[in-house]
């Protein structure tokens, strides 16, 4: 039960479930008692649990699922800054967990005219194209589609498993900068179901083009990550007039 003290009812609800939750009363992915149940064992009205529990939400320390019930949200196991550039593997090594791969193709395909804008080559007639899933400890958390210009490539072999990132280095093409597009997704149809993502769990794509010091595109990335497992953030500065 909820003891009085001097601040409102909801807020008190709000820190009960939170310790109830720092305390593993309620796991990670564990659904909540329904709101009668839950309101009964607090003491407080329905009215007084559905507003600690829309702030909750907000938060991001529950997710409600509509005719379904209300689920502790799973914390992200990675946190990064996106004007950080990392490959996916050294996010992964930073989180103190196992890097993998799941190689599931690579082609060299015909460009097409958005490949040869993209680019930056109107002469561009090939691309290498590389279709992977990374793991961490095993568990699928990032889809990856990379395309390269196949000449930069040298007739050098595509390692399955090896970050693009060291890869393109090692053959003398190092990467300086990205530019990020961020798209939030809900489920994604082929995707979805090669992260194993419940349906509920959406997806963050990050779309980069990857340029050398000279500016010169090297790299085209469509990155999907479980939204459940990947958290960003960005550090913004006040630009004076």
């Amino acid at each position: 039960m909820i003891k009085a003290d001097h601040r409102p009812l909801y807020l008190q609800v709000i820190d009960r479930i939170k310790d109830d939750i720092e305390n593993k009363v309620y796991e990670e992915g564990e659904k909540l008692p329904s709101e009668f149940e839950l309101s009964k064992q607090l003491g407080v009205s329905r009215a007084t649990l559905r507003e600690a529990l829309r702030l909750l939400e907000e938060e991001g320390v529950v997710i409600r699922r509509h005719g379904v019930g209300t689920f502790v949200h799973t914390k992200p196991l990675f946190s990064a800054g996106i004007e950080e550039l990392y490959s996916v593997t050294d996010m992964i090594k930073q989180a103190n967990m196992e890097p993998g791969t799941i190689f599931l193709s690579s082609a060299v395909r015909e460009a097409t005219d958005e490949d040869r804008r993209r680019f930056n080559q109107d002469e561009l007639t090939e691309v290498m194209e590389i279709e992977r899933v990374r793991t961490a400890d095993q568990v699928p958390v990032v889809y990856c589609l990379d395309k390269v210009p196949n000449q930069l490539l040298e007739n050098h072999s595509i390692h399955e498993t090896k970050s693009i990132f060291n890869y393109l280095e090692e053959i003398g093409h190092s990467i300086s900068y990205a530019v990020t597009y961020i798209e939030p997704i809900g489920f994604h149809e082929r995707v979805s179901e090669i992260l194993q993502c419940d349906p509920e769990t959406s997806l963050l794509l990050l779309k980069q083009i990857h340029y050398d010091q000279s500016e010169r595109p090297l790299l085209y990335s469509l990155n999907y990550f479980r939204a459940d497992k990947f958290k960003f953030h960005v550090v913004r500065k006040r630009v004076k007039a």
